[in-house]
Parts: C-alpha cells; structure tokens; sequence
C-alpha cells in the first residue's frame, strides 16, 4: 500500500481498490453525502477523559446549552453540576483525577475474601454458591496474572545480574574500556570465550532499554492493578457498591498532560469524527456528529457503577449511540449494567462494545458489557459487539489479538494499524478492537444522521445485514505458527465486516417502506 493508503486503509473498498476496508469513501463519492440533508446525532464515547482541544476534533464536542459553564450550579436539573460538555465518573468534587484502578477480579477477591477464603464448597450455603464459584473464578484469573507478572520480574532481573556479571568479567580483560554498547561491537578478540561474554553483553545491554520499562510496568501492576489493598476510590470516596451513591465526580473531561494522563478516547472519537474538511489530520467517518465524552476508564478496569450510570446519563442527555471500546471478563453488579443497557434499548439507543483483545472465543469466556443473561439468552436488542479485521484479503483478515465467537461478536470492523488522533494535535497509528468499535459507531452515526426515522433495532439490523460477507477460512486467533483454519462465517454472527456504502444502500430502502 501507498502512504496514504496505510493512513486511509479502513476507508478503501474492497472492490475497487482491493482493501478491505469500509468502502466509506466510496459511500461519500457515489452517494452524494455532502450534498444530502442530515441531523446532528449525539455519539457518546464512554471512555477515558478526551483531549477536548485537538485541532481534528474540537470542533465536534458536544456541548450541553443548557449549563452555564463554571457556576457551580446545576442549571439544566440534570443532576450534574457544571457538566457543559459531558462528566467524569472517575474525578472527585474538587478536581482530583483517578488514574489506575483494580481489575474487577480483584475487587471481587476483595469483597468475597473474608466469607470464602479457604473454604470449599461443602462448608457454603446453597444461596451463596453463585457467588462462591464467582469468588474461585476470580481467584483463579488472580493466581495466574499474579504468576506471570511476578515470573515476568524474576526474568527481568535475572537479565540485570547476568548483564551485571558479565561486565565485571569483562572489566578485568578490558580494564581501560568503558563497557558502552558502541565499545562492545568494536572489541576483538580470538578468545572464544571472551567472544561469547561480549555478544551476550551486547545483546542484555540492547535489551535493558525495554527490560527497564517492562520492570516498571510489571511492578505497577503488584501494586495498583493486581493488590488487593489499593485504595481506587479514595479520590471519589463513593460507595462502589451502592448505585443510588450518584453525588460523585465532576464536569472535567478534559485530559491533561501529566504523568499517566489518559490517551485513548481521542483515538475513538478521531475514528469516528475527526473534521472532515480542514485539510489537517485524518477524516472522521461521520461530521455530523457531536462527540459527547463521559469518562469512565482509568488503567485498570471500570467500575461497574461508573458504566451504568454514564450509560444513563448519555441517553438522558441525548445520545443517540453509546460507544464503549471495553471489556473485562468479570462484572461484579451485571444487574446494574444490563438495567441501564435496558433502558438505553427503551430509549431507542444503540450501544456498540468492543469484543476486547485477548484472542478468546467469547462463546466459553464471559464478556461485559453484553447482551445476554445468566444463562446464555440474548436479552437486548441494541447492542453490537464488534471484533477487530485487517486490510489483507486472505487467511490473515481476522487481527490476530481479536476475541471472536459465533452467538458472542455481532460483526468485525477494520481495526488494524488505524490512523487517528493522539494528543497534543498529533496523530499515530492504533490496532486493536477499541478502534473496530467507534468504526461500527460512526457508521451508525451516519445512518441515523441521514434516515433519523430508523429505530436503534434498525440500524443494527441494517449494519449486520449490510456487511461483506468473507466465504473463506481464517486464521482463528491467536495467530500462532500452529495455524488454524476456520470459516470466517464461524467466528461472529453475522461472518461479515461492516460496510458504510452497502449499510447506507440498505437504509435508504428500509427508510422508503416505512
């Protein structure tokens, strides 16, 4: 591919320029999208705080009219004080910011430790055993990240005595050389031995860059992700297990520039709305659209308190799709979750999840937010969960890190090597299905915007039947050099990728009939 298709790809059509991207600018061209009428659709990302500034995006933040900015006053009877351009759940009354939170699985071990812990299932009563095999469910995802991440740091620190050792040894055959990388690959010597200290030198010393990094971030995650004794809310200082605690957070969802300042819903809402028209940055798929941003994820997984009341407060305000590009495998209140995502459906709005990242086939592994109840049934009807696609027309179509399942993933987008919007007016390249997700938002975000009588249902069921079909097998994640293949059809429901032209085809014909 050309430069400008490696920034463009997702938006190529697989016909006319062989990649299997959307066909969006195609949709554009053909269809006259410019020149049609559209009303404005409020796409709320459900996300991190957002860089409200960018250059690509500043232009298309929802702003609430009704508040005054900065008064300290509710002025719209909303519930929120000060909230002129979304809220953020995970900030405190007077300005403080959480960064880093738990893993649910760890809140679980947390809450169910003093009732569970070195008990077997004889011992409990048969109305707690739900939450029993919740608890050894969440202690087995415990055990083992906990396993890794500690074997992670005894292999990092290995590698650092070893390099250590070998430069003490090598300082005695070398006393008047200063060991530096550039030094090591300019030494000689016939000695065989001495020779396979320095390559091994050589080698430790490339590594240590990134085994310093690595260290930092496994050690992280002892102390913030993986322990138990991390206080995540003091900030808040909410009650995380009762929703009807809402008096919490506050009107800033703007990110900033400190030490883990928060980086990933500028890259959503880029996918989905950067400026069209200012010849700068990247083209949105969709401009009109206001981008209502409602934080709720730090590093680490969200609460679910926090995600079903910004669900509410989205469609309170006037979203119209609800983008969440997160999952975790644990939900420790789905009840409050699934009632706001009902009442979303009883609204008329759509919700588009990410299928996460994992390389999991989420038939046999739980994945929240979903659509389903305890048993398997599907409960919703505006719900889409979107796994991630490439831009190779062969085996290799499905990204290699995407979750798949047949009655699991609606439907898969593009979401490989993404170009969008990072902070401070830059832009990169992004995979993973957090980035296949506002794909499928902003898709639904043109058709709502252009046939505003289609229903949520509508839509959905529009974007599913719309797709291109792929009739032949790929790789199943993970993408190993054991490789397996398997129809594409098996790995969603629908066994199609998204496409904006054929989506916009289809709408205009289930708009006339009604």
């Amino acid at each position: 591919m050309t430069e400008v298709e490696k920034q463009t790809w997702q938006h190529k059509d697989v016909i006319k320029d062989t990649i299997a991207g959307i066909s969006l600018d195609r949709a554009y061209q053909e269809l006259q999208l410019l020149n049609k009428k559209s009303n404005i659709v409020i796409v709320a990302v459900l996300d991190m705080r957002i860089h409200k500034d960018h250059e690509d995006i500043k232009d298309f933040i929802w702003k609430n009219v009704n508040e005054i900015p900065n008064n300290g006053i509710d002025d719209d009877k909303n519930g929120y004080i000060d909230d002129t351009n979304g809220w953020n759940f995970l900030g405190s009354s007077d300005g403080e910011q959480t960064y880093r939170a738990n893993f649910e699985y760890v809140r679980i071990l947390r809450e169910l430790n003093e009732n569970f812990e070195n008990k077997n299932s004889k011992e409990i009563d048969s109305g707690k055993l739900k939450d029993y095999e919740l608890y050894l469910q969440a202690k087995e995802a415990y055990n083992e990240e906990i396993g890794y991440v500690k074997r992670k740091i005894s292999s990092i620190n290995y590698k650092k005595n070893r390099k250590d050792f070998l430069e003490k040894q090598l300082e005695k055959t070398y006393p008047s050389t200063k060991l530096t990388l550039e030094n090591l690959q300019n030494l000689k010597t016939n000695d065989s031995r001495i020779k396979k200290n320095i390559q091994a030198l050589i080698k430790l010393k490339k590594d240590s860059v990134k085994d310093i990094s690595d260290l930092a971030l496994e050690k992280r995650y002892l102390n913030l992700y993986l322990n138990i004794d991390f206080k995540e809310r003091s900030i808040i200082n909410d009650d995380v297990n009762n929703i009807n605690d809402i008096n919490y957070g506050n009107g800033n969802i703007t990110s900033d520039n400190s030490e883990g300042s928060h980086t990933h819903a500028i890259k959503v809402a880029g996918i989905i709305a950067a400026n069209r028209s200012n010849q700068i940055g990247v083209k949105g798929i969709a401009n009109n659209v206001k981008i209502m941003p409602v934080a709720i994820s730090p590093y680490g997984d969200e609460q679910d308190k926090d995600v079903a009341l910004a669900i509410r407060y989205a469609v309170d305000n006037g979203a119209k799709i609800i983008n969440i590009s997160s999952s975790k495998n644990f939900s420790m209140h789905r009840n409050w979750v699934m009632d706001a995502l009902k009442y979303a459906e009883e609204k008329d709005v759509l919700v588009v999840t990410s299928a996460g990242n994992a390389a999991e086939n989420l038939d046999e592994k739980q994945n929240y937010p979903n659509d389903t109840d305890e048993k398997n049934n599907e409960v919703l009807k505006n719900l889409l969960k979107v796994g991630a696609s490439t831009h190779e027309l062969n085996e290799n179509i499905v990204h290699y890190t995407s979750n798949y399942g047949k009655e699991s993933v609606d439907i898969f987008a593009p979401a490989k090597n993404i170009y969008t919007t990072y902070p401070n007016n830059v832009y990169g390249f992004s995979s993973g299905t957090s980035y296949s997700t506002p794909v499928v938002s902003g898709i639904a975000a043109l058709i709502r915007s252009y046939y505003p009588n289609l229903s949520a249902l509508e839509v959905k069921t529009i974007i599913l039947n719309s797709g291109v079909a792929i009739n032949w097998e790929v790789n199943k994640p993970p993408t190993t050099n054991n490789k397996e293949l398997v129809p594409f059809s098996s790995l969603s429901k629908s066994g199609k990728i998204v496409n904006a032209y054929n989506a916009l085809l289809m709408a205009e014909e289930v708009s006339k009939k009604k």
